[in-house]
């Protein structure tokens, strides 16, 4: 079986940046502010992909996986919430605004 391969490419600027071909877009079902994935293998390779919104992160995903494991060797350790936590808590984060959606400062970069 013969596969067929398209090539396209591109110029990086200055600052590395460089623009995604036209036909490499359309192959990804790419649209202004989409994603993309880089993956480098270990051939040197590197994959060009879009990359899922919903993508879990790894470091997150082992801390769940880890956390789910604890439970499960050590269900009596699993405690209720306890009211007075919850309320001091929510004492100390009320005046916090959070925008999930907006970039992050220089400083926390």
């Amino acid at each position: 079986m013969s596969s067929l391969s398209l090539y396209s490419d591109s110029t990086l600027t200055k600052r590395y940046q460089t623009t995604i071909p036209n036909i490499v877009r359309k192959a990804l079902g790419l649209e202004k502010h989409d994603k993309i994935r880089f993956t480098v293998q270990s051939d040197g390779n590197v994959l060009v992909s879009r990359a899922n919104q919903m993508d879990e992160d790894p470091v997150l995903e082992r801390f769940l996986t880890f956390l789910t494991n604890d439970i499960n060797m050590n269900p009596k350790n699993v405690k209720a919430l306890d009211s007075d936590f919850y309320n001091r808590a929510q004492t100390l984060v009320s005046d916090v605004e959070i925008d999930l959606n907006s970039p992050l400062s220089n400083e926390d970069k």
